[in-house]
């Protein structure tokens, strides 16, 4: 029961924390800054997502570590001792449910943000719009798919946190956002935040980048289901 309501805990950090910070940088951001030349009034939108994307990534390994933990997965094992459809079940609820929340998550914080920036906004209906609110709920819903599948390759939730969150969160403050080219744009941040850009920049595009990202998750996928069926539990 304690797993579950921390679960559901993690879940509403990624609506609350990416929610939140887009609020946040909406309301105090400069007329200067939404002025310039190269303002993106549609990522504004998710000016929060560096936040949600960590609660993603703890809520993706916690939904798995704990089996790990708990030694309960020889239990899950034992229930269902085909390996690949126990993997694929869980895989499954964990993206189903991150999506679920994703989607609404990227709603909110279009129509927050947008009413926010006023006359430097744009409508829902504007070129980018709609694919950016679906492609913000897909984001979330793929990067706790990822921190899932490498959580079940290398059985631990501090480990993966470790890896993933300075990964994703580091390397774009160092090297710069969705927008840069170069090696840069096939990281799977950069190449899935190109589908939340008004005019995606690089030799991607909207959905060649989320597709860049979904091969680093069904890589990661693979290899935790290699993991699976090799090792004991």
């Amino acid at each position: 029961m304690t797993t579950v309501r921390s679960l559901c805990a993690a879940l509403a950090l990624v609506f609350v924390a990416t929610v939140g910070f887009t609020v946040l940088a909406n309301a105090t951001m400069t007329e200067e800054v939404r002025t310039g030349d190269d303002f993106d009034p549609l990522y504004a939108s998710f000016a929060g997502l560096a936040m949600g994307q960590i609660a993603a990534i703890c809520f993706g390994a916690m939904a798995v570590a704990a089996e790990y933990r708990t030694r309960g997965i020889g239990l899950s094992l034992a229930a269902v001792p085909r390996r690949r459809v126990l993997y694929t079940a869980k895989l499954t609820v964990i993206g189903v449910s991150a999506l679920l929340v994703g989607l609404a998550t990227s709603a909110v914080c279009f129509f927050t943000a947008q009413s926010l920036l006023g006359a430097e906004g744009v409508g829902v209906l504007s070129p980018g719009a709609p694919r950016a609110i679906v492609g913000g709920g897909l984001y979330l819903a793929l990067t706790t798919v990822f921190a899932a599948a490498l959580t079940v390759l290398l059985r631990s939730g501090p480990l993966v946190m470790g890896i993933l969150i300075p990964f994703l969160i580091m390397v774009s403050f160092v090297f710069g956002g969705p927008g840069e080219t170069g090696f840069l744009e096939f990281l799977p941040d950069h190449a899935g935040q190109q589908i939340l850009l008004q005019n995606p920049s690089g030799t991607l595009g909207p959905w060649g980048g989320l597709g860049v990202q979904v091969l680093w998750v069904a890589v990661a996928v693979r290899a935790g289901l290699a993991g699976v069926l090799r090792r004991d539990a």
